[in-house]
């Protein structure tokens, strides 16, 4: 009996052992076949979160940022024990005892998964799993993925610690909202940083991993409320907070920027503008788009926070008030259906219409509720009971062609401003505007070291991202004859040579082309100081023909207003298309004394470790370095290391010629600054594009007005009447910032006072209106009474304007107008530059 007893035991123990020695065997089996070819569990030490590029002004404030997830890096150092502690409570009470998983919490899930027969199926991952699932496997529910997780969880605890695992979970956990990390999430969700979080606000952060979709603070409130409870609870069962102030924080109220109980941090941000939007573009080609978006970079912007704003309302004042001339109302071309218009509040901020404007105030949409003979009735984006009737009076639109009734329908979307007195701001009507059809560009830098401090690429950057600053190609017309002059100048000429100002025609492959000055008239012989001030068109195709069109274009490319310009003559005049962009630093190496001028709209980027990856001033300072101090009023010697691209001579004395623009030429009537200005305008054919860029002695500032589809801007539209005043308007007040002076006049010349009608040499003590004095090189002896006309040198008794148009005839006009040309040249007649 006893044997039999034994032996019976001895069965079950035998088979016991068996079982266990199997189950083990393929558990083993198992874990050895799924722990093949596992995902390297070392390259999270190495983690780089994808995180967000934020871009700083000058003065350290945020200005725009860049992200595809929107994460804020936090060390695990950095992160408060309050934060942490509320998510292992949330999500893992064992995490820092167990050694990966919680084979007592997959017990738990697996039990509750047979009893309910697979209706409650929840997840019993420990952070450490949750890491590895987020980071190196995929997120489905497979049995196979569960045992792949404890491998590799097992794996990582041995090689991380507890601390590093858990800055891992706490900044890839996505919270909602876009927020990727507990750093983001507490900012979009209190706009505070983690550190300022009370109890409640950390366990509402903890509460949301689980799903954050259901636990949404304004849809989901009851569900989230009772979520954030009940982490509040495992907090103070886990020794983290003592029972009073569990107490006093679950009877806290859910509050969140969501429900609007705090301003969202996206209200200290700037609406996004042309200059952070072009540093966007320009970085990402630089870096990669992917790594710009990823990356984390600091980026130090040029931008002048002051002069922004001045560039943007002198760009939108000048659109607005060509806009208004042509009397056409053409408004938002969006407009609410009848069936909506009673719930017009709620369907209203929806409409997608600018709404980035400050112009005199800013724009507000509106949609229009009633039209009436003298008044317009709307209804107000944002009005609030307190303000003024919307209404608008027919006196609103005495600019536009046509009443109310003409123009206006109801439901139409619109835009509104408050009109206010000038003297004490008090409201006077509200008063209808529209976004301009011509569009412009504005760009202002620093001529030492090309330092943007101002760009404004449209009307709004809203209503069209395309920045007509840096990415529109149009005619720069006369603003490039600099280039045609500066050529001449080295090339042996001086502003005091006389060019034959008289007719040409050339033989074209389209025809014959018969180039003209703007006033239809010639002027014979001209110094070329007068021939810049006045913007004459055949003087300059004669000195381009002269001087070489290859010796232009290596000019112009030299100055980087073309990579590769063609040498046809008529681009001389500026037919080849380029940007404003290149053209304002191209005239800022014209004000620095010709040294090359790279433009940037940024300082310096950092990488997400504070690293420089670029710094645009590479210029030295070796006091910075030798010396302990500097004695009392002396600064650091700054040594540059700018290639010089024009001689300084040159560049002075095409300076001083465009200094004559603004005192006496095309620019005269709308550029007048308290600091010595030159510069040039530009008008292309049918006055498509207009233009004007200048320089003080220290700020180069451009701006061009066109449509985005080139036609005529009408009868009139030039660069000196309409971009002009742009210039001045942005300049009077950088002038009061930055100041200006004198521009310096480099060694090695000497100045001779001459007639700048004639060019003929006057005495040292000649005065009057005609008198200029020129600068002329050392060694250099000008030679007085020869004119130059296509090569060939010509007496000083050349016939006058009145005795060349006596031989010329009168023909019709591109335009329909009539106008006197010359006959073709001959052999002892005016020359026409070689070309006939």
């Amino acid at each position: 009996m006893l044997r039999f007893i034994l032996s019976f035991f001895g069965g079950i123990f035998t088979t016991l052992t068996m079982g266990i020695a199997m189950v083990a065997l393929s558990v083993g089996a198992v874990f050895w076949m799924y722990g093949r070819d596992l995902p390297s569990h070392e390259s999270l030490a190495q983690y780089q979160p994808a995180t967000i590029s934020r871009i700083y002004s000058g003065e350290g404030r945020i200005i725009d940022e860049f992200a595809q997830e929107r994460r804020l890096f936090a060390p695990a150092d950095t992160i408060p024990p309050m934060i942490k502690q509320a998510f292992i409570s949330a999500e893992d009470k064992n995490f820092y005892t167990h050694e990966g998983y919680d084979l007592r919490g997959i017990g738990a899930a697996a039990y509750d998964a047979v009893r309910t027969r697979g209706a409650d199926v929840r997840g019993a991952s420990t952070i450490t799993q949750q890491v590895m699932k987020n980071f190196l496997l995929s997120g489905d529910r497979q049995a196979e993925r569960k045992i792949k997780e404890i491998i590799l969880a097992a794996r990582v605890e041995g090689a991380l610690s507890k601390e590093k695992i858990l800055e891992l979970y706490l900044n890839e956990i996505f919270l909602g909202q876009n927020s990727y990390g507990v750093a983001a999430a507490s900012q979009t969700y209190f706009n505070k940083n983690l550190n300022e979080l009370a109890p409640h606000e950390a366990a509402f952060l903890a509460s949301l991993p689980k799903a954050p979709s259901d636990y949404h603070p304004v849809r989901r409130k009851d569900r989230l409320m009772a979520r954030r409870n009940f982490v509040l609870k495992e907090m103070m069962e886990n020794g983290y907070l003592d029972e009073v102030t569990y107490e006093e924080e679950r009877n806290m109220p859910l509050r969140s920027v969501q429900n609007g109980d705090f301003d969202s941090f996206k209200g200290d941000l700037p609406p996004r503008d042309y200059f952070t939007d072009e540093i966007r573009r320009q970085l990402s080609q630089d870096f990669g788009e992917g790594e710009f978006f990823t990356g984390g970079y600091t980026v130090r912007a040029t931008i002048d926070a002051e002069m922004q704003p001045v560039a943007a309302r002198a760009l939108r004042q000048q659109l607005e008030a060509y806009d208004r001339g042509r009397g056409t109302w053409r408004g938002t071309g969006k407009k609410i259906e009848a069936d909506q218009l009673e719930n017009w509040a709620e369907v209203l901020p929806g409409i997608k219409v600018a709404r980035d404007i400050d112009q005199d105030g800013v724009w507000r949409p509106a949609v229009v509720l009633e039209v009436g003979d003298q008044t317009l009735r709307l209804g107000i984006e944002g009005w609030v009971e307190g303000e003024p009737e919307p209404i608008v009076p027919r006196e609103d639109i005495k600019w536009v062609k046509g009443s109310f009734v003409d123009n206006f329908e109801v439901g139409d979307v619109v835009h509104v401003r408050a009109m206010t007195a000038d003297s004490d701001r008090s409201f006077i009507r509200w008063t209808l505007r529209q976004v301009p059809e011509a569009q412009g560009g504005f760009v202002a830098m620093d001529v030492d070291t090309g330092r943007v401090i101002a760009m404004q690429g449209g009307f709004s950057y809203q209503h069209s991202v395309f920045n007509r600053a840096t990415q529109a190609k149009r005619q720069p017309g006369s603003s490039f004859k600099p280039f045609v002059y500066a050529a001449a100048l080295d090339s042996g000429y001086t502003p005091a040579t006389i060019v034959v100002d008289a007719p040409i025609e050339i033989n074209t492959p389209q025809g014959l082309w018969r180039p003209r000055n703007s006033s239809n008239q010639f002027y014979g012989p001209t110094p070329l100081r007068t021939g810049i001030e006045r913007s004459r068109n055949l003087m300059t195709i004669r000195l381009a023909e002269e001087v070489g069109m290859e010796t232009v274009a290596s000019y112009a490319e030299r100055f980087g207003v073309y990579d590769n310009m063609s040498p046809f003559l008529a681009n001389s005049l500026g037919s080849e298309e380029t940007t404003l962009y290149q053209m304002v630093s191209a005239y800022a190496m014209f004000a620095n004394g010709g040294e090359r001028v790279q433009p940037t709209l940024v300082d310096r980027v950092q990488d997400r470790y504070g690293r420089t990856v670029y710094r645009h001033d590479e210029r030295t300072c070796n006091d910075c370095t030798q010396l302990a101090s500097l004695d009392a009023g002396l600064g650091p010697r700054i040594v540059s290391n700018r290639a010089q691209i024009m001689d300084p001579i040159t560049a002075y004395q095409l300076t001083s010629m465009m200094e004559g623009v603004v005192q006496r030429g095309t620019a005269s009537r709308s550029v007048n600054l308290p600091v010595p200005i030159a510069g040039k305008t530009g008008t292309t054919n049918d006055a498509k594009d207009v233009w004007f860029i200048g320089f003080s002695s220290n700020i180069a500032a451009g701006c061009y007005i066109g449509y985005d589809q080139p036609r005529s801007l009408g009868r009139g539209a030039s660069g000196g009447g309409m971009c002009g005043p742009v210039f001045q308007a942005f300049m009077s007040e950088a002038i009061k910032k930055y100041g200006g002076g004198a521009f310096d006049v480099p060694p090695g010349g000497y100045f001779i006072k001459i007639d700048r009608f004639t060019g003929a040499r006057l005495s040292d003590d000649a005065s009057g209106p005609n008198v200029v004095a020129e600068y002329f090189r050392e060694g250099e002896d000008p030679i007085f009474g020869l004119a130059f006309d296509g090569g060939f040198a010509m007496g000083a008794d050349l016939p006058l304007f009145e005795e060349a148009a006596a031989g010329g005839r009168q023909v019709t006009t591109s335009t329909g107008r009539k106008a006197v040309v010359g006959p073709k040249a001959s052999f002892g007649s005016l020359s026409s530059g070689g070309l006939y």
